[in-house]
């Protein structure tokens, strides 16, 4: 059985996101908390708490031991990026983009 969590417009890069995403990659889900709980990265804190989410859907629908599960597949997609304006010298302005990301985590029985 799996169980899946998905986190919907997270105030992080996609790209921030994956840099964290492949260190957890098959790894136990137990095992894959730890390490995110000690990352430096931004994006670390957001996969821990899909992460944290998963472990507890699969115990809400008794699966199987959360902390045993292994995490199957990690998908980051960008989502809507917001568009705000910068002023610059001499009348001008710069666009600066505050991009989103939807998670899906998603765990297996091992």
């Amino acid at each position: 059985m799996e169980s899946k969590a998905i986190l919907k417009y997270a105030k992080v890069t996609p790209r921030k996101v994956r840099r964290v995403t492949t260190l957890i990659k098959g790894k136990k889900a137990g095992d894959a908390l730890i390490n995110l709980r000690f990352l430096p990265h931004r994006g670390a804190q957001v996969v821990a708490k899909v992460l944290r989410s998963a472990m507890a859907n699969a115990e809400q629908k008794k699966v199987a031991d959360p902390e045993t599960m292994k995490v199957k597949n990690v998908l980051v997609d960008q989502g809507p990026t917001m568009k705000r304006m910068k002023p610059r010298a001499m009348g001008r302005a710069d666009i600066i983009r505050k991009r989103t990301s939807h998670i899906t985590l998603i765990l297996e029985e091992s």
